[in-house]
């Protein structure tokens, strides 16, 4: 390997060498040697980061999840080598951004996965510890910014399993909120949902019997199609009951 040297580095190893009996070129060899082994030991340190943001919708955005996790990556130190996001609600298990971090985490990709918030990854405690205990088992650590937990310690695996029975906790109760204030709107007689639509059913099957294509009878009386084709056939069905008696 040809090494290229100034006045000055030329002088200064000359000097040394004058001091220490040791040839020029033994010293360089030596210097060399020096910083690949430091550059190795700091390559070696460096670990790979993949960074998983989500959002529920399409109004929201993961830039800011993303601010955070690249600070907290560059101020651990981390290499990111890649980017992974959703748009989806974290109740489904089946996410391709998340499904395509598992499947790089099982060629051993990354050594670290960086969250914003452990609900990020699921609210659901089965789903949320099958990929820690996925994660755990391939070797590669699970850290969340906002719960400041790394889970490449005892204590973080531990505190994960609390938070996550927690977050479950909290769903379920916005679940049974959400269920209680439809049935005290059911008891003050109050709609829920889309009011049903007021349909002459009766006019609806006399246009079709009277030759009228579906397309017609359904932008005659502003219904789709398909409630045309349902209309058709239950009238069939009650007609064949009242046959059959």
């Amino acid at each position: 390997m040809n090494v290229y040297l100034n006045g000055k580095q030329k002088k200064s190893l000359e000097r040394l060498s004058a001091k220490t009996g040791a040839p020029v070129a033994e010293l360089i060899r030596r210097a060399i040697d020096a910083y690949l082994v430091s550059r190795k030991k700091e390559l070696k340190m460096k670990k790979r980061a993949a960074i998983y943001c989500r959002v529920s919708t399409a109004d929201q955005h993961p830039e800011t999840q993303l601010y955070d996790l690249r600070e907290m990556a560059k101020q651990r130190g981390y290499d990111i080598v890649h980017e992974y996001s959703d748009t989806i609600s974290g109740a489904k298990p089946k996410r391709p951004g998340l499904d395509q971090l598992m499947a790089d985490a099982r060629r051993h990709r990354f050594d670290v996965v960086l969250v914003a918030a452990f609900d990020r990854v699921a609210r659901s405690v089965r789903h949320f510890l099958e990929v820690l205990d996925e994660l755990n088992h391939l070797g590669i650590e699970f850290v969340s910014f906002r719960e400041n937990i790394d889970t490449g310690g005892p204590l973080g695996r531990a505190v994960v399993v609390i938070v996550g029975a927690i977050a479950e906790l909290e769903r379920n109760l916005i679940i049974e909120r959400v269920k209680a204030g439809m049935r005290r709107a059911k008891l003050e007689g109050r709609q829920i949902g889309r009011a049903p639509m007021k349909i002459d059913r009766e006019q609806v099957i006399c246009d079709r019997r009277s030759g009228m294509s579906l397309r017609q009878v359904a932008e005659k009386h502003h219904i789709s199609r398909a409630s045309v084709c349902r209309l058709m056939k239950e009238a069939g069905a009650t007609a064949h009951l009242v046959n059959a008696a």
